[in-house]
């Protein structure tokens, strides 16, 4: 339990930072954009690993100080936001595959004021897609290490 509660730590420390980054640049994006509403979208979408990465810090926390209890509403917001995150996850990992597989074919619609010398653009876009793809695999990991904590958790704070 003790190497779980290690990975938990790590990737939603990882989560947090790199969510809070795509959060960030969701939120510029849908002030200088016209179609606000698809950003916004991607903005809650990657909030919730925000959210729930926090929730996980705040669920291990409780596990390895048994004087902090974890209240209901954290239980209920990680298994909530928990299912939004994966989601997430699970598209992101479909689009990343598809984005690799399909990078000719991607750098042939993307048009760039000006090219750098030198500059290699599927290149770019397959270091994109695998990024993006190790990135949901932390995330659905995350998600599913942090259901089996809450679910070892609820089990232990019952049996007391």
């Amino acid at each position: 339990m003790k190497k779980v509660l290690n990975i938990s730590n790590v990737l939603s420390w990882i989560n947090i930072i790199i969510g809070g980054i795509l959060v960030l640049g969701g939120l510029i994006g849908a002030l200088m954009s016209a179609g606000a509403l698809a950003i916004l979208l991607s903005v809650v979408l990657t909030g919730s690993i925000v959210l729930h990465s926090y929730a996980t810090l705040q669920l291990r926390k409780s596990i390895l100080n048994p004087g902090i209890p974890l209240s209901s509403q954290t239980s209920g917001g990680l298994r909530l936001v928990g299912f939004v995150a994966l989601f997430f996850a699970i598209m992101n990992i479909m689009s990343a595959v598809m984005i690799i597989q399909n990078a000719p074919e991607a750098a042939k619609q993307i048009t760039l004021p000006f090219k750098p010398e030198g500059f290699n653009i599927i290149a770019a876009i397959k270091f994109t897609g695998i990024f993006s793809l190790l990135f949901s695999i932390g995330v659905a990991v995350n998600v599913i290490l942090s259901f089996q904590l809450l679910k070892w958790y609820m089990s232990l704070k019952n049996n007391i």
